[in-house]
């Protein structure tokens, strides 16, 4: 029978993905737009005495400028209110120009809204402000998290703020631009023990590298990326689209894998390691692994990237 994209997540089952991120996402969600801001903040000061948080470049912010600019302007009382809007998703001038952005232009904006209010120049967390007790239960939850799985459900909180991008005809979604891929001769080799399979060797070192052009052409032209706790991206022209706005300098560290044979002499490999983000710093990585499906032509058709559990699964390679 063959392959689908659905039956295709299916592949290495077994894998414990951490459910308490989207879980903890939804929860935040359901909060006041006073308590998500809040908690942010409180969360970002909590997270501070263990996780660096790195300054992001300037290419990350040149598309957001403008915005910073006018709210920077405001007076503190404007400046929350533009605040609440985009944790409340109306539509609003902003929050359509918000909607738009990639998610690292979102991060590095709230980023220099961090560092603004720390200055005095934006408006901060009213002076003995108090959570509510479900928003302080989530702040609680957040603590408890491994490292990369903070990052993930503060990620998560101001990616999806802003005006809805759907209900904005013939919206593009605006990115920084692409960095140039490291030289050939500069690039790390990769070792992945238990894999030598040369596809999955060159995705790990293409993406390391930023070098997107040859990373695609590793993939089928139905084939697929399914990012944590989200739906697959399907076909090359969107897969390749997802790795120039989501995926530039990061660095994969994958550590140990398995290959096993498949239907209709399909091939999949379970890879597990961790991933560094130019967010943090270089001592906070996510436990993650890649599960690949590739076609009779070694051409990845589906691949699920997913966000462990715990460091326990990075040894859990046995299918069931």
């Amino acid at each position: 029978m063959p392959y689908t994209i659905d039956t295709a997540r299916n592949i290495f089952s077994n894998t414990l993905a951490a459910d308490v991120v989207p879980a903890t996402t939804a929860r935040f969600v359901q909060l006041s737009a006073e308590d998500q801001l809040a908690l942010i903040w409180f969360a970002y000061l909590e997270m501070g005495k263990t996780i660096t948080v790195a300054a992001p470049g300037a290419a990350n912010l040149q598309f957001a400028e403008s915005t910073l600019a006018q709210i920077k302007g405001m007076s503190f009382v404007e400046q929350s209110q533009t605040m609440c809007d985009l944790a409340n998703r109306i539509d609003t001038p902003i929050n359509r120009l918000y909607a738009v952005w990639s998610p690292n232009i979102k991060l590095g904006f709230w980023y220099r809204l961090g560092e603004w209010m720390e200055e005095g120049f934006v408006a901060p967390i009213p002076s003995g402000y108090q959570l509510s007790a479900n928003a302080s239960a989530i702040l609680a939850t957040i603590s408890s998290l491994e490292g990369g799985q903070q990052i993930t459900v503060l990620r998560n909180a101001v990616v999806d703020m802003g005006y809805d991008p759907k209900k904005i005809e013939g919206y593009q979604r605006v990115s920084e631009p692409v960095v140039v891929p490291t030289q050939i001769s500069e690039r790390q080799k990769v070792s992945i023990e238990g894999v030598d399979n040369p596809t999955i060797i060159q995705y790990m070192s293409n993406l390391n590298a930023n070098d997107f052009d040859a990373l695609i052409q590793l993939f089928a032209e139905d084939g697929a990326i399914q990012p944590p706790f989200q739906r697959p991206i399907v076909g090359k022209e969107s897969v390749l689209r997802f790795f120039r706005e989501e995926c530039q300098n990061l660095k994969l560290v994958p550590e140990r894998g398995v290959i096993e044979p498949a239907n209709d002499d399909f091939v999949q490999i379970k890879v597990t390691g961790t991933c560094q983000t130019p967010w943090f710093g270089a001592n906070v990585g996510m436990n993650i692994s890649w599960r690949f499906l590739l076609n009779p032509d070694g051409k990845i058709f589906f691949v699920a990237v997913d966000l462990l559990a715990s460091a326990k699964e990075l040894l859990n390679l046995v299918r069931k």
